[in-house]
Order: structure tokens, then sequence, then C-alpha cells
């Protein structure tokens, strides 16, 4: 579905050099599946995201989605037609809910009338009802309500692919649970291919079929989250996995106190 070959972006620096962001890249996801880039910030995975639709111009190398270079589509065309979910949302403030989320579909010139069809079905699948929320604007909105308006707008034009960078991260745990949960049914009932970007490690362990683990450009460690979890391949990767495990270890005597604590080596 979506191939990265051996892809690479540096950035122009200042007079100590350029900035290499992404090393020779190669990553395979597969139609329907959920990736994972986890990292710390600077770590690449924010810039890998936006190459997939070319916010970002690769300096080498190549994307593919569904068997065509990206580098051979009209960017414009081809932003239009994969989903992007950003951490702030990024609503038109004095648009209505119906507004924002059938902007891509009206630029698209669909008629106006599948443009209403798409938008209430939308607004349906994420738990608004249409006729109480599709004319309020987002400052009308709880946080988590504006970030599900954000995931409709992103497949309203029924995009099949969806990238999310730091999807969660402006919205209390509760709320985020909640999303999380309510992206994963989507991915299922809509058969999405995600590609999401966070630096929680909990997040990207509980939402993805398989992690990749970033650090300085490189792809340190790629798999389904149980294998990262029991075995990682490098003392970073260990690291990471350390807050938690050690936050798994912490809720496990709390609820069985009386247990005999074992001892860990992280």
């Amino acid at each position: 579905m979506i191939s990265l070959r051996s892809v690479s972006k540096v950035y122009a620096g200042d007079a100590t050099g350029n900035v290499l962001a992404v090393d020779s890249l190669s990553i395979e996801v597969e139609r329907g599946e959920t990736l994972v880039l986890l990292g710390a910030s600077g770590c690449g995975k924010t810039t890998t995201l936006k190459m997939i639709n070319r916010l970002v111009e690769p300096s080498a190398g190549e994307i593919h989605i569904n068997g065509r270079n990206i580098a051979d589509l009209d960017p414009v065309s081809l932003r239009r037609s994969i989903g992007y979910v950003f951490q702030g949302v990024g609503l038109f403030p004095h648009w209505s809910v119906a507004a924002n989320i059938g902007a891509i579909p009206a630029l698209l010139d669909w008629p106006r009338a599948r443009v209403a069809a798409r938008v209430d079905e939308l607004l349906e699948m994420i738990g608004l009802p249409p006729a109480e929320y599709r004319e309020r604007r987002p400052h009308e909105l709880s946080g988590g309500q504006q970030q599900r308006v954000g995931v409709a707008r992103a497949l309203a034009a029924e995009a099949k692919v969806l990238l999310m960078d730091e999807p969660f991260g402006a919205v209390d745990p509760i709320t985020r649970d909640g999303l999380q949960q309510e992206i994963d049914q989507m991915r299922r009932q809509l058969e999405l291919t995600i590609v999401m970007v966070t630096h929680d490690v909990t997040e990207a362990l509980l939402l993805a079929d398989r992690v990749g683990v970033m650090d300085a450009g490189q792809l340190l460690q790629i798999g389904p989250p149980a294998e990262i979890f029991a075995r990682p391949a490098s003392e970073l990767v260990a690291r990471l996995l350390e807050m938690p495990r050690r936050q798994t270890d912490r809720l496990h005597a709390l609820a069985h106190p009386d247990a005999p604590q074992e001892e860990t080596d992280l």
C-alpha cells in the first residue's frame, strides 16, 4: 500500500552545515495496517509523515502508494486523496462543522447533496448527531469533539490512507482513550491504512499493528508491539520502553499488594 524506499531528507542548515532529518529509511506499510512511528522529538518521524503526502519533498529515495511513485503525481491532488489529522486540529474557526468536514469534497466538485450526505454520515460515525452539531462553530465544541471533527474532515473525501501527527496530544487522558478506540473502530469499518507518529510509548503499543522506533532519522526496530516490548533490539529501544514497563509493574503491585514483587533489569 505505502512503500518508502531508501528515503532521506536533508534540510539546509546554518554555518555549521546541513541537517539530516531522515536517513535512508525503508518501510513497507500493508493495506489496512496501522503503523505507528515512535520516537523523541527531532527523530524524523513527522518529516517522514509529511513526505508521504509531499508536504515535504524527499532529498533522495522513492515513496510509492498503491504502486505509483508519488513524485509522478500532482501534489495537490495527492494531498486531497490522503487524510491528514494534525495535533492542533486546524479547523477553520468561522466555518460551521459541516463546512469544515465538507471542505475537500467541495473542492473536488462533489454535488452538494453528496457532500451533505457524507458530512452527516461521518458525524454519525464519530458520535456527533448531525442535527445537533452540523451548524456549530469550532469554539462551541470541546477539545475532544474538535478532534473528532478533524478526523471526519480527513476522511470526508473517502480517503483510504490516513496520516496522523500526534493526534491525541492536546486532549485529556479519558478523551484520548475514547478517541483511540474510535479511530481503531473506524479503521476496521472503513478499511483504512494508517500511519501515525507519536512520542507516547503506551499509545504506540496499544494502537499499532506494528511499531517503528526511530532515532536520529533512522529506523532502529520495527515489528508488532508485543515483539518490540518483549525483545527490544537495542539499548535505546529498551530505555524508551522503560516507563510503560515500570508503570505496568506499579499498577500490578497496586492491584495485587500481597503478591511478591519481581525484580526488573530496567
